[in-house]
């Protein structure tokens, strides 16, 4: 069965695909989770106009900066429930959005990985890290060995001469 959208969120979506800045009609599509395909074929139907951009280009939640995220959990930090809300809403940014800033900012700076994207590269650097630390631990192994025998060379022609 075809999915079906509201002409609210198909107005959206195409403010979005036009105002994507640098970015693929494919991430956009991603970022809505719907097909590109669709995607393509609603801004085929509505061509842009130079009304239908709005002045004030969205930014996705990755896009704030440090400082942004920090006005942004000082002007929400006594609002919850409804206003709390409303304000996401206005700002373009969910709830967990700011949960995960706050916990980013209570880590001291730390880097806090929130995504699956950097959650593999790290699972990935991991991996890459104990396959080194293994491969350094045969040679040092290798190493030891090697002087074993040496050893045992030399203590062997010594009992011969």
């Amino acid at each position: 069965m075809a999915a079906q959208y509201s002409k609210a969120f198909i107005e959206q979506a195409l403010v979005k695909a036009y105002s994507r800045g640098e970015r693929s009609i494919t991430g956009v599509a991603q970022d809505l989770n719907l097909s590109h395909h669709t995607l393509r074929y609603w801004m085929k139907k509505k061509p842009v106009t130079a009304h239908s951009i709005p002045a004030i280009k969205e930014k996705r939640p990755q896009d704030w900066t440090a400082q942004e995220q920090l006005v942004a959990l000082h002007e929400t930090h006594a609002l919850s429930g409804e206003a709390l809300q409303a304000w996401c809403r206005e700002h373009g940014i969910f709830a967990h959005h700011l949960v995960s800033w706050r916990a980013a900012f209570c880590a001291g700076g730390k880097e806090i990985a929130s995504g699956p994207r950097e959650v593999r590269t790290l699972k990935d650097e991991n991996v890459k890290l104990k396959r080194e630390l293994e491969r350094k631990d045969r040679a040092l192994a290798e190493a030891a060995a090697l002087l074993i025998l040496q050893k045992k060379f030399r203590a062997l022609w010594e009992d011969e001469a």
